[in-house]
Parts: C-alpha cells; structure tokens; sequence
C-alpha cells in the first residue's frame, strides 16, 4: 500500500500551531488530487489542506484539534484509485451540497462532528448558527458547491422563513454552554491586554463637519461608480486625509523598537473589520500613492476576503497606522485601541445632525466625532492635537487633500 502523508502548512513566520477548523471530506472518502481537505485557522488568517494525490483519505487528527506546523494529520492510500461513484465533480458538487440534509441527531464519533454540514464555510457556519438558518436551505456558489458568508448573507436578505428559525436556544431555560477560543480570538485577546500594558495611551477627540464631503458625494457618485466600477464611501476620503496627515506629521507613522523609532517615508494603512471569526486588520499598501477609487476598490478587495475568511498573512501583516469605524454600528464616541507595533490608531463614529454655531449663527450640520488614540512615548500632545486637526481641515475642506493640506490660495502663493 503506497501512503502519502498530509502535513499542516506553515501560514507564516513565527506560527508554530494552528487549529483545524473543520474537515470537509469523511474518514474513508477517496478524494482527487488537489480536492480542499480541510480548513486550519491560526492566529492570523484561515488556509485550506489540499490533497497532494488521489486515494483514500484516513484522517488522523479531529476537527478542532490544535496541531503543530508540520504534524501528519491524515494519510492517503493512493492505490484506492478515484471512481465515479465516490468522487464529486465540481458540478455535481454544487447540487448535492445544496440538497444535503443535516442530520437530526449529532454524530457521536469521528472528527468530522459538527454543528453544521460541512459544505459551509467556518465563517458561513457561525453565521448560519446565528441566524437559525438552517444549511440545506442555502445554495453554495463556493469551490465545490460550499456556502460561504455572501450566500448566507443573500439568503437572509431575501426574507427568512419562519420554520427555518429556531427559538430553542432561547428562552429562560438557564442553561449554559462552553465555547472554545478560536486562535484568532485568543491572539486578540493577547496584543489588546500588552497595548493597555505597554504603551502610554491616550486619546484625543474632535468633531467634523462632513457638509462639504457628504455633497461632493452626493453630486458626483454616480459618475464615479459608473467611470470606476465601486462605489464613493466615506472610508476612502478619510484614508486620503489620514495620508496626507502622517506626510506632515511623520511620527504618527513611527513606532518604537527598544531604543529607536522607526520612521516610515510611506503609509500602509490597515482597516479595522468586524467578521464573524473576530477583529481583523486588512493593510492598504503605499495607500499615500493611491486616488479615491484606487482606496475603495482594495477596500472593498479586502473587506470581502475578510467577509468570508479568505484574508492572507501578507494582507495583514505590516501596517503603519490603523482606521476603525465604529460608526457603521452606530458608535456615537469610543478611545479605540492602538494595533500594535503602531503607535496610533484614528476612530470614526455615525453621522448625526447637531446643532451648531456657524459663523455666529446656529445651523444643522451632519456631525462625525472623531478620535484618535495614541502611544504619548512616541507623539507628543501638540503632535496628536494637529494630526487629527489636519484630518478634520481637509474632510471639512476636501480641496485641501488635493494641495497637501494647504489652502489652494496657500499653493498658488507658495506659502
């Protein structure tokens, strides 16, 4: 008998352990080769365990097992050929994956035992437990008929049924549960406690006037979805700012490495974004050197692979400064948390129409708080103060982010 092992990938430098999420295929199956296996999580991103050659499949380790990089978690015996009747099409997956029933009573053994088939992605399985939806109402538009969050997403837009919500899990029962940290939400859970540990923070706020953005908006959206295929959000007019903010104030950018800060002459700005697997942090690169529809297109790149657990290692690693929007949830204030090694992280929060003295007189304005938080090692308070008002000048005056924070008069006189 011919064996081939399948060992744990490494997802990256300095991981040196990672869960399985989920196996996607049973003990005893006879797989293709290069047919998705299982899914790893590690403290950065999910990755796929493909078959390195057809045969049948003896899996070694369970599901949500936390293996080492480099363990045999299953065995291939590559003399039982692929036939018809075991192995799937990539058609004929989608079909069945979408007429699969899930079973009433939950598996007792065999490490495939999960909440949900295992058609559904991890991030789509958590979705799916939180709706109460149940996965064979679902169609997958996946690798292999799978459903991920987007489908998910789709299903419950289009109108829930009633008989697909489960109520049980709710209700004065009292009962308790345990739930095991994933990686990703331990190793959270690690750098935001050293933040508060280790560094000096602070937090300074202001407010901005978002008349000026909101009607440039408004007047020329439709032209830039038609001319550059995404729409114009706000996101991309304060990652522009923010840009243009650490050009003139270059040690919001920096970060401390023992006794030296480390300067940076370009800006790769990570996004905050909220999935269902926990907080991650995709990284806009050389974003300074980017336009407007250059900024929402990665975004929106980003926040999809984000969406359904597809994010790389690459496209969360680095970084130089950090925006958070917690007004897409309603934030009316928060003191965001510094994502380290950086040394400050800005928070924008929901619109809202206030009252305000506008040149002596009080008018409605839409109104942002804003905050940015701060390492007070590294950036002293004149410092933060100015950054965070050149942000505010240039979104209240989006001219300014064209001239480098200056008044176009300011240019044209050289000053």
């Amino acid at each position: 008998m011919a064996t081939v092992d399948i060992r744990v990938p490494s997802p990256g430098e300095s991981i040196s352990e990672v869960r399985i999420a989920q196996w996607l295929v049973k003990d005893g199956d006879v797989v293709t080769k290069d047919q998705v296996l299982a899914e790893i999580d590690s403290d950065k991103a999910t990755l796929e365990l493909s078959a390195e050659a057809a045969g049948q499949i003896k899996i070694l380790a369970a599901a949500d097992a936390t293996v080492n990089v480099g363990d045999v978690v299953a065995q291939l015996d590559t003399s039982v050929p692929p036939t018809d009747k075991k192995v799937e099409t990539k058609k004929e997956a989608a079909p069945v994956a979408a007429s699969a029933k899930p079973s009433a009573t939950p598996a007792t053994q065999g490490p495939s035992t999960t909440s949900q088939p295992a058609h559904a992605t991890p991030v789509a399985k958590a979705m799916l437990d939180d709706k109460g939806v149940s996965a064979d109402k679902v169609k997958g538009s996946g690798p292999n008929g799978r459903i991920t969050k987007s489908d998910v997403a789709a299903y419950v837009a289009g109108g829930v049924d009633g008989g697909a919500v489960s109520m049980s899990g709710w209700g004065g029962k009292r009962d308790q549960s345990r739930v095991k940290m994933s990686t990703l939400r331990k190793k959270v859970a690690e750098r935001l406690v050293a933040v508060k540990n280790q560094t000096a923070m602070l937090t300074t706020f202001n407010e901005v006037d978002m008349s000026a953005v909101m009607a440039l908006r408004e007047k020329y959206k439709d032209k830039f979805k038609e001319q550059n295929g995404v729409g114009l959000g706000f996101m991309s007019f304060f990652t522009k700012a923010v840009t243009e903010a650490l050009r003139l104030f270059p040690s919001v950018n920096a970060h401390i490495d023992g006794e030296e800060m480390i300067m940076h002459d370009y800006a790769d700005i990570g996004i905050a974004v909220s999935s269902p697997k926990g907080l991650m942090v995709p990284v806009l690169r050389n974003a300074e050197r980017m336009s407007l529809a250059e900024i929402e297109a990665k975004i929106k790149e980003l926040a999809v692979k984000a969406r359904d657990g597809k994010l790389s290692l690459d496209e969360m690693t680095g970084g130089t400064f950090t925006i958070t929007n917690g007004g897409v949830f309603g934030s009316m204030l928060s003191t965001p948390i510094i994502n380290p090694p950086q040394s400050a992280i800005l928070g924008m929060h929901n619109i809202v129409e206030r009252p305000v003295a506008v040149h002596g007189k009080v008018e409605v304005r839409p109104i942002m708080y804003v905050a940015l938080s701060y390492d007070h090692r590294i950036i002293d308070g004149k410092e933060s103060v100015s950054f965070l008002m050149a942000v505010k000048q240039m979104i209240e005056d989006p001219s300014k982010m064209v001239f480098g924070g200056k008044e176009s008069g300011e240019v044209l006189l050289g000053l």
